[in-house]
């Protein structure tokens, strides 16, 4: 199988941790060829979708750099077995239009993981909401006496933008912060863009999981983001400690059902966030962890997912 991902730049890559970097090495491992291509440099030429793409060869682990690399040139897509789409949030306008070039590819005969359509319709933040059984009490809001009235109501909630990532922009807010107003007319621009708002789990304490469900079935192990002392927010990305651990039944019962649903609905890979017993967050664009947890407890979950991609690229995608 030749297996291309799009990713942001590869310098930018952090191997000690980075997801798609795990993805390369299983997928090689499995005696794959393994391409890159700039997320920026999608583009539609002579009706092929194309972009700048770069054969890679993965260097040992504890080299001076984790890849060699070809210099790159513009290839359709098309060539590949299959193409994962990897670029990191902000899903803004130009990643809109890269998933509508991608749908394109698709239509073309290209497998694209995830698939364009589910990443466009799937909102990081709102996708949990398709799941009210097990979320925290929640709003999605741009009027500030709506998110008012939700505070009043909770006492202590999350704020957070619709494309944020990594934890950025989140507020903690109670009902008698000072800076309540100043909060609301940042976070949502004067009321120019929506923002969701959850009721605050006490149980972030224990940690932010990180469950990993691929092609339906969830990783047998979490990723538990402990928030830093003095932070709300346990994502890595905000100092957070990560610590692997079981899933609990209540995990299993959110991740299979969520799993069922993403399966269905083109979404290979997914990483939920679950504070306690609630379903926060249906992370689709790059689901991260997977170095964390096989590093902690053997579990290969970039493996799970190549194999998951040879299943289904078959009959071309057997290993060799």
């Amino acid at each position: 199988m030749h297996l291309a991902l799009i990713v942001d730049p590869l310098p930018d890559l952090k191997p000690a941790k980075d997801s798609s970097i795990a993805l390369l090495r299983a997928a090689v491992a499995r005696g794959h060829r393994v391409t890159a291509i700039d997320a920026g440099s999608l583009a539609l030429v002579g009706g092929q979708v194309s972009g700048l793409c770069r054969a890679l060869t993965l260097m040992p682990t504890g080299s001076a750099s984790w890849y060699q690399a070809e210099a790159p040139e513009r290839c359709a897509l098309g060539q590949f077995d299959a193409v994962v789409m990897r670029q990191d949030p902000p899903f803004d306008l130009e990643y809109l239009y890269s998933t509508h070039l991608l749908e394109l590819a698709e239509q073309q005969g290209v497998q694209i993981f995830n698939r364009p359509r589910a990443l466009r319709e799937h909102n990081e933040k709102l996708a949990a909401a398709r799941f009210p059984q097990f979320t925290p009490a929640t709003v999605v809001a741009r009027q500030q006496d709506v998110l008012r009235d939700f505070l009043a109501e909770h006492g202590d909630i999350i704020l957070k933008p619709l494309d944020g990532m990594g934890g950025s922009s989140i507020f903690r807010v109670r009902r008698d912060d000072p800076n309540l107003s100043v909060i609301l007319e940042t976070i949502t621009r004067h009321g120019q863009e929506t923002v969701m708002a959850q009721a605050y789990l006490p149980a972030i304490v224990a940690g932010d999981k990180r469950v990993l469900v691929v092609d339906g079935v969830p990783a047998p192990f979490a990723l538990a983001r402990i928030p830093a002392a003095g932070e709300t927010r346990g994502n890595l990305a905000a100092g957070g400690r990560g610590v692997a651990q079981p899933l609990s039944a209540r995990d299993q019962e959110i991740a299979q059902t969520v799993g069922a649903y993403a399966r269905d609905h083109g979404l290979l890979l997914v990483g939920l966030d679950i504070i306690g017993d609630h379903l926060t967050e249906v992370n689709v664009t790059s689901p991260t962890c997977m170095v964390e947890i096989f590093e902690q407890t053997g579990f290969d979950v970039a493996r799970q997912m190549v194999q998951a991609i040879e299943a289904r690229t078959a009959p071309t995608g057997q290993p060799g």
